[in-house]
């Protein structure tokens, strides 16, 4: 695992958008009623946000950042690099997305744009890249844009996922700033269990053709075609527990603290059922750690900044917080950042 202290860089702000429209799992009659009560009990999912066809996390980003760069009196003109992490970007071989939200955001055409396909671990994996690239001292200011939107990816006849995800964008705004506190990384990965979470068709691998959109029931309860996520629970939960509570330990090792100086942890939001075991593994009090779960499911590479803004926005608003954020999962890939942030400027939810 790589460990690593990145200096001269703040957090300055974090907000979160989703769509409107809301999704009760209560109401997901591809499976029994008593099946369902199960599902919610077990993954701590009631509801979720899903977007229309023509909603993109392009745009649930594109708001966030908007919003965000208002509330902070941040003009767009200062603005110097822009990273989307997402695997659902608006167009899947060219161009990239992040390009595009230059432009939409009315950023300077000198700025440093691209994106990072990753998931559940891009969150995380974004702070430490754009970090870096704002401690390299020649980039002032950065905007990390990161959300999915995974139902556009879902059978909705597979119940191993379709209740499961919803979809959010994200901005995180970060200023370089030599009195700031370090921020501290730890990061890996282990390519060999790609396949617990994966669309297989589609990429130049295993090209789009007729049987790739042919709907298989793969089980009772399970039908997708090759285009659709498939997500392995069992090598997913595996994987979670065996990597995050090290990924955490190390982090807390490296930086020399105590998990009772830490203010609030973070981690992806996967399921409630595994989440907590992760937690009760670190002996970290539930108050120290909020979910969004409950109202929003999985989404990916939003649900770090999504439940810290709906679950510790006065929090962070008000002064002087340690934080401890896991994204973890698709890869399969983990990474986790101690960072201390001041009074950061945290809009409310934006709805789409």
């Amino acid at each position: 695992m790589a460990r690593v202290t990145i200096r001269g860089v703040r957090v300055s702000g974090i907000s979160a958008a989703v769509p409107k429209s809301s999704v009760s799992n209560h109401d997901f009659d591809f499976i029994s009623v008593a099946d369902r009560q199960k599902l919610i009990n077990t993954t701590g999912i009631e509801s979720r946000r899903l977007g229309p066809s023509d909603l993109t996390t392009a745009d649930l980003c594109f708001e966030a950042a908007k919003t965000l760069l208002e509330s902070a009196g941040c003009s767009p003109a200062d603005v110097e690099a822009l990273i989307f992490v997402s695997q659902t970007p608006d167009y899947y071989f060219v161009p990239a997305t992040a390009p595009i939200l230059q432009a939409r955001l009315g950023l300077p055409k000198s700025t440093v744009a691209f994106d990072v396909t990753l998931g559940c671990s891009g969150y995380t994996y974004g702070i430490y890249v754009l970090a870096s690239l704002l401690a390299s001292g020649r980039i002032k200011r950065g905007l990390l844009l990161a959300g999915d939107t995974p139902s556009k990816t879902i059978s909705p006849r597979d119940k191993s996922a379709a209740p499961l995800f919803g979809d959010a964008g994200s901005a995180t705004l970060l200023t370089l700033d030599p009195s700031a506190p370090d921020l501290h990384f730890d990061l890996g990965s282990d390519g060999g269990g790609y396949k617990a979470i994966m669309v297989e068709s589609g990429g130049f691998r295993h090209p789009v053709d007729q049987e790739a959109l042919r709907e298989k029931e793969l089980e009772p309860g399970i039908s997708r075609n090759s285009i659709q996520l498939a997500l392995d629970g069992v090598e997913v939960f595996n994987f979670s527990l065996r990597e995050v509570p090290k990924t955490v330990k190390a982090l807390l090792e490296f930086t020399g603290s105590d998990p009772e100086s830490v203010d609030v942890f973070v981690f992806h939001q996967a399921n409630m059922l595994m989440n907590e075991m992760i937690r009760k593994k670190l002996a970290i009090p539930s108050e120290k750690v909020p979910y969004s779960l409950k109202d929003f499911g999985n989404t990916s590479s939003a649900s770090i900044p999504l439940s810290l803004v709906t679950g510790r926005r006065d929090m962070l608003s008000a002064g002087n917080v340690k934080t401890v954020a896991c994204g973890f999962g698709v890869g399969l890939s983990w990474a986790s950042v101690l960072m201390e942030t001041n009074a950061l400027v945290v809009p409310e939810l934006i709805e789409v």
